[in-house]
């Protein structure tokens, strides 16, 4: 070994030993020298204290929706009456999933009725998830905001996230779990009281819906009774929100009032 080799060996192992870097490591000709990860700041994970994780805070943007969110802490039956706008479905979707990452629940049930908005769009193709994608789309958007779309298929194909129609919730009973139950204006009073009966041990449910914004018959719809019913229980929660606490487009609010 010459001289000149031995001295640049020598220089390595002092530099590696010391996490000192020699400038004459990086001559011209030199090769390019590894950073001493042994010292100091390194680029792996694992010495990086910083947070990693991205998750968006849920923040209530109204009186009303601090109300909501605060009966879904507290209540394992909530009832959430508001129009159009006011965040309902997507606060209590986030709240199912932040019980679920949480692990408070083993699993997420959504449930929506089938009933179009006022327009038949007859035969569907496909199996029972195809037929109900288009009813249950509002679900699948307030999921994918809180998870990746990646996760939540990931999730659905493990039995955490069950998104099912109100014809097949009879007969369940629902323990350890989040239900949504969301469109509730559109069931009937028999619908509704089928569902709030599946609520199990360790269970939360919120039901979502505005009253006045049915797409039944008039007479029809049992939310608005229900929830007058309900609200004489003291361990269920019923919330109801106005027009202040819409959170949409300036204009939703302005339309509502006037319409």
């Amino acid at each position: 070994m010459t001289k000149r080799a031995a001295l640049k060996r020598q220089t390595r192992e002092m530099s590696r030993e010391h996490g000192i870097l020699d400038s004459r490591q990086f001559t011209e000709d030199a090769k390019v020298r590894r950073l001493p990860t042994h010292a100091g700041w390194s680029p792996y994970p694992s010495n990086d204290e910083r947070e990693q994780g991205y998750l968006k805070t849920l923040k209530p943007k109204s009186d009303g929706q601090a109300e909501l969110l605060t009966a879904i802490d507290h209540s394992n039956l909530v009832m959430a009456l508001g129009p159009a706008g006011t965040g309902k479905t997507y606060l209590a979707v986030a709240k199912a999933v932040e019980a679920l990452e949480a692990g408070k629940v083993g699993r997420i049930v959504l449930s929506r009725p089938a009933v179009e908005a006022g327009e038949s769009i007859g035969f569907l193709p496909g199996d029972m998830e195809d037929k109900l994608a288009p009813y249950l789309r509002p679900l699948y958007d307030a999921l994918s905001d809180r998870l990746s779309m990646k996760r939540v298929k990931a999730l659905m194909a493990e039995g955490l996230i069950e998104i099912a129609p109100i014809g097949y919730m009879r007969g369940r009973t629902l323990n350890n779990a989040f239900i949504v139950v969301d469109e509730a204006q559109n069931c009937t009073y028999v619908q509704l009281k089928m569902l709030l009966t599946r609520l199990g041990w360790h269970s939360t449910m919120v039901v979502t819906g505005d009253p006045h914004q049915s797409d039944l018959l008039p007479g029809v719809s049992g939310l608005a009774d229900i929830a007058t019913r309900l609200e004489a229980v003291p361990e269920i929660a019923v919330v109801r929100l106005a027009e202040r606490d819409i959170v949409r487009h300036p204009l939703v609010a302005s339309m509502i009032g006037v319409l």
